[in-house]
């Protein structure tokens, strides 16, 4: 068995490694390896080493420079390939000093050191203009610390990822899903960096090490960076060391590997990095898609254990980790400060809420009131509340909600009379995507969207019988579906009714469900209208008065005594809705602090002949004619649309209700507008 001769074109420059053989028949002889040329080995004649052993198969194994490292690839051989005893099954790494067996055949692998290059090294006999360098003074001396090697991404994200040594690829894997972890579960960036500085000692031959990073957003230059840890197996106190490598990876966002020249005899009249005597040098920056975080300084004061390219492409892929982490980190602080000043503005707009909401008065039917609202908050029970249109159902409906131990979950309102009867069983229930024409996606409905909180149904006397009986179900804890789906939703809420019909008459008509009208009645409030406790007007005209001064900055104080009198001796059939809304028309029509009688615009219904029409004492038979509630309701609703001739959205506001609820009042009655 000889070594093969060289082929035509062989490169004979210096080779870049030598196969010695060890043991076997070849013992003592000597195989050169060059870049570029693959180096087969097995039975065949074919091949470039050739081994006459049984134990070996026809093709072997073979050996090939790949970005300056040296690999060994098994060829499917029968017997297998071992590298330092080990069986491979993939393309390994060879360094000085591995043994390869092949059968009773040992081939050591050696570096050629004087042609032991990396590539992207700096040629130590290059003049100094091609040597890239990067100068700093110290001393009156001139620092130019030899960079090997620059690198802007890690080797883990480049297409020949796969090619890495597998030993060592899994070791460093391992280390950076181990080190994810742990900077996973820092709490700040000072313990972040420190648990990164720590997995990059236990990773790297650094024995001196820093993390800088920015303090707030105008950062330009690394000399603006602070040290935000520190740490030194010498137990070193802290130095910069070659701020220029700093500023060449600030500026250029590449990782650096250098070395100290003064190291290099032929370079002995040049200074060394610094007072450290760091013998090698890694600066990676810290960056993000986002911003510059900072740099990593490594240092390696160990003249037999210097720092290598590997480490530089293990601190790149740390570096990308660790900035990912820090945006994260940035990104949990802004969200909860913001957290916090939604909570403190939730808390203001809360406690504004119950200002506003505040029941005002001091007679005797809201003295009543409020004791039962107090009794029944704590509980669970389902309210009807009753009353005139206009006289602060929703109010209370609020006032349930806030006194109870649901205060801290949604309060949710619906209109029953608002909706046709498909739109509200949507906007109640929910739909799924495509259930109807418009379904572009899923909706979740108000029950919902009320979760762990309450639900105010307003008008639900309004609802159409095929509503109805979905209500009840929720109602009586049954689960219900979304429009269009087949998923069962359970929800826990409060329910909240509100009405200003005589239900009772409308279970008798068939127009409500008797067996909801029972299961809504578990605790009733009845709302006094405002003309049964005039006591209480003169508070809420105050309230109102400083509600809308403030909103409008007008100085208004006060009310003339006549202005109150005549506050106080009207009617208001639209209640408290009503009396709102004139103060505010006064406050913005006041000349002056005060309001008079003349900035007080009263409607002709509060004093009109339809409550002079209701008797108020005994009467002799015939003295007047006994209507049903409906019959004074139409009459009323047509006396109000006479005085604003016809103006429905104007009847509307004075009657107290909503312009659809009159529509649909006036579509009851079968009337129009008469023909002039």
């Amino acid at each position: 068995m000889s070594s093969p001769q060289h082929p035509a074109g062989f490169d004979n420059s210096d080779p870049e490694a030598f196969l010695v053989a060890t043991t076997g028949a070849m013992e003592g002889e000597r195989f050169e390896l060059h870049r570029g040329q693959v180096l087969s080995i097995g039975r065949s004649p074919t091949n470039r080493v050739v081994i006459s052993d049984e134990v070996c198969s026809r093709n072997h194994c073979e050996l090939f420079c790949m970005a300056g490292r040296w690999i060994v690839r098994d060829l499917g051989s029968r017997n297998g390939t071992r590298v330092e005893g080990a069986l491979i099954d993939c393309d390994t790494e060879l360094r000085h000093g591995h043994a390869i067996q092949l059968g009773s055949t040992t081939l050591t692998f050696e570096r050629n050191r004087k042609a032991d290059t990396v590539e992207g090294e700096i040629n130590l006999t290059a003049t100094d203009d091609e040597r890239e360098t990067s100068t700093e003074s110290v001393g009156g001396h001139t620092i130019e610390p030899e960079i090997l090697h620059r690198s802007k991404n890690t080797r883990y994200r480049t297409p020949d990822a796969s090619q890495v040594v597998r030993d060592r690829a899994s070791l460093e894997l391992a280390r950076l899903y181990r080190l994810a972890l742990d900077m996973g579960a820092a709490t700040d960036a000072r313990q972040l960096s420190q648990i990164v500085l720590d997995g990059l000692f236990a990773a790297t031959s650094a024995d001196i090490g820093a993390i800088l990073l920015t303090e707030g957003d105008k950062v330009t230059n690394p000399s603006q960076l602070s040290v935000t840890v520190y740490k030194s197996l010498n137990e070193l106190p802290y130095q910069r060391v070659s701020d220029s490598l700093s500023r060449l990876a600030w500026r250029d966002g590449e990782g650096i590997l250098a070395r100290d020249i003064q190291t290099d005899g032929r370079l002995a009249n040049r200074d060394s990095l610094g007072e450290l005597s760091a013998q090698s040098v890694i600066c990676s920056p810290v960056r993000s898609a986002s911003k510059m975080h900072g740099l990593v300084h490594l240092y390696s004061t160990n003249f037999d254990n210097p720092l290598e390219k590997d480490d530089l492409d293990f601190v790149l892929a740390v570096a990308e980790q660790f900035a990912v982490a820090l945006d994260n980190l940035q990104r949990r602080d802004q969200l909860q400060a913001g957290l916090s000043r939604v909570e403190s503005e939730n808390r203001t707009l809360r406690e504004q809420l119950e200002q506003d909401t505040e029941l005002i008065g001091e007679s005797a039917p809201m003295l009543r009131l409020r004791g039962m609202i107090e009794r029944i908050s704590a509980t669970d029970a389902t309210v009807l509340i009753r009353g005139e249109s206009g006289v602060g159902k929703e109010l209370v409906a609020r006032a349930v909600h806030t006194r109870s131990p649901r205060s801290n979950g949604p309060f949710i309102t619906m209109n029953c009379a608002a909706l046709s009867e498909s739109l509200l069983e949507s906007e109640l229930f929910g739909h799924e995507k495509g259930s109807f024409t418009g379904a572009t996606a899923r909706k979740f409905g108000k029950f919902e969207q009320a979760h762990q909180g309450t639900i105010f149904l307003d008008e639900v006397g309004e609802m159409s019988p095929a509503v109805q009986s979905k209500f009840l179900r929720v109602l009586e804890g049954h689960p219900f579906e979304r429009v269009g789906g087949g998923t069962q939703v359970r929800v826990n809420v409060r329910v909240v009714a509100a009405t200003n019909r005589d239900l009772e008459r409308s279970v008798e008509a068939g127009e409500f469900r008797k067996d909801l009208y029972f299961r809504l009645q578990v605790v009733e409030l009845e709302i006094p209208p405002l003309r049964e406790r005039s006591h209480d007007i003169p508070l809420l005209a105050q309230f109102f008065l400083k509600r809308f001064a403030r909103k409008t900055g007008r100085p208004l104080k006060n009310f003339s005594p006549a202005a109150l009198e005549s506050l106080t001796t009207y009617q208001w059939p639209g209640n408290i809705r009503e009396l709102q809304n004139t103060i505010e028309r006064a406050v913005i029509l006041s000349a002056g602090d005060v309001i008079h009688v003349p900035d007080i615009q009263l409607s002709a219904l509060g004093n009109g002949p339809i409550t002079a029409t209701i008797p108020t004492a005994p009467a002799e038979p015939g003295d007047y004619q006994v209507i049903s509630l409906d019959e004074l309701e139409h009459r009323h609703i047509m006396a109000t649309l006479d005085y604003t001739n016809w103006n429905k959205s104007q009847a509307a506001q004075l009657l107290g209700i909503e312009r659809s609820t009159l529509d649909r009042k006036l579509k009851r009655y079968d009337v129009g507008r008469p023909l002039k």
